[in-house]
């Protein structure tokens, strides 16, 4: 019997050595003869650009059907209790904070980090990616474009805010219908879902080679610079979510009313599992026992809001999506207004409901792009960012998981306070 076990690279780690490889092979290439790396740079660069339009194209379908999907799958679990609803309503505020948090905080922690405009001009020639964002409406404008005219227009411009918008009518009004009619229409819905997710894994596949490109040409245009702008975006998002993670206690103290010192104990063995794993589905039966024998929540409320943390809330993506929409404007040199953030807060928070089903690297990709675009910001540096997201998700990984437990004790005290009993109905 054979029982050599064959080796492995996850997704991930393939495209961390693709830019490690790009990385070596561009300043290499640089130090030896600039004039030779520009030509290669000029034959690698539509290379890079044909991955990122093969994953752009997929963004209107897949982030439509994903939110409609979600918005069902919300409603339904509302639908099937207070303790339900009571979940879900946590969940979205704890989001739009989350989001709002970001947007604060990020534009903050980027003044602080030293910026050369010689090497971001140089940076922003090799991505061949514009300078400056569209022009900021007004709050009257803002607020009289959220709902579009024309949903076909919408997604033919890539009007994130405006398609979201319609797709989230579309599915509250879709739940409302007639059991099986909605299940025949969710259905095709689905399958569009599936079809897009598997379009995606597609162009995922050839991402080593996209990152490779991507990497390669900025490396042979910027040189040096580059690392320093890679590690200042991973500082950035750790930054970002340990805020999150210790913010979350905070809550935890306020809004679920539990002693610090006894929280903090009982997220030990969660965050273990959620570091080595950077997987919440793998974190969730040690979430379960944390929620219900080292906190005292009820069996009942653990088994049903646990798990729906775990396929309906990530509390660090809509301060991802922020983040790495700021970490771009910043980059570019570009000013963000009030009303450029609020409209990617609220689109960050419904896009992360329905999304949380995606792979990583897809979940990446897919969702701030249309982020960073309602911020009239380039799409370009997304793709050299995927690269070294892998390093900070185990932070991220981690507060996903202290915000499931979190949710799940603020739903307690809400169920505690309207039943002595503190039951979970069904």
């Amino acid at each position: 019997m054979n029982t050599t076990r064959r080796f492995t690279i996850s997704a991930p780690v393939k495209v961390l050595i693709a830019l490690i490889l790009a990385a070596v092979v561009g300043l290499s290439l640089t130090a030896y003869d600039q004039a030779l790396a520009l030509k290669v740079a000029d034959v690698m660069r539509p290379i890079g650009r044909l991955w990122l339009n093969a994953l752009q194209m997929t963004v209107v379908p897949l982030v439509t059907a994903l939110v409609i999907v979600g918005v069902n799958t919300a409603s339904n679990a509302a639908a099937s209790g207070r303790t339900a609803r009571n979940a879900i309503i946590v969940f979205l505020v704890l989001l739009v904070s989350s989001a709002a948090f970001s947007a604060l905080i990020t534009p903050y922690l980027l003044d602080l980090v030293p910026r050369d405009a010689g090497t971001i001009e140089e940076f922003r020639r090799a991505l061949r990616s514009p300078t400056t964002a569209g022009t900021p409406a007004s709050a009257a404008q803002w607020l009289g474009s959220l709902i579009p005219s024309n949903a076909i227009k919408a997604a033919a411009e890539a009007s994130m805010l405006q398609l979201v918008v319609f797709a989230m009518f579309f599915g509250f009004a879709l739940s409302r219908q007639q059991a099986e009619r909605r299940e025949r229409i969710l259905d095709i819905i689905r399958i569009i879902a599936d079809t897009m997710i598997t379009l995606v894994r597609w162009v995922l596949w050839a991402a080593p080679l996209g990152v490779f490109a991507l990497v390669l040409v900025v490396c042979a245009e910027v040189g040096m610079s580059l690392l320093g702008v890679l590690g200042y975006y991973i500082v950035l998002m750790c930054v970002i979510y340990i805020l999150i993670t210790l913010l979350l206690y905070v809550v935890a103290r306020v809004a679920a009313g539990e002693p610090l010192r006894r929280f903090a104990s009982a997220l030990v063995p969660v965050q273990v599992i959620a570091a080595s794993t950077q997987s919440s589905l793998a974190s969730l039966p040690t979430m379960i026992d944390s929620a219900r024998n080292r906190l005292g929540y009820p069996a009942a409320l653990t088994s049903l809001v646990v798990p729906m943390a775990v396929s309906l809330f990530r509390i660090t993506s809509p301060a991802q999506y922020i983040a790495v929409a700021s970490f771009i404007a910043w980059l570019y040199g570009i000013e963000v207004h009030a009303s450029q953030y609020a409209v990617a807060v609220l689109l960050a928070a419904a896009i992360s409901m329905g999304s949380t089903g995606l792979p990583g690297q897809a979940n990446f990709m897919t969702n701030n792009l249309p982020i960073t675009q309602s911020m009239g910001l380039p799409v370009e540096p997304l793709g050299v960012l995927l690269a070294v997201d892998t390093i900070p998700d185990v932070f991220c990984t981690i507060g996903n998981t202290t915000g499931g437990v979190t949710a799940t004790g603020i739903v307690a005290r809400r169920m505690a306070a309207s039943e002595p009993d503190g039951g979970a109905d069904s």
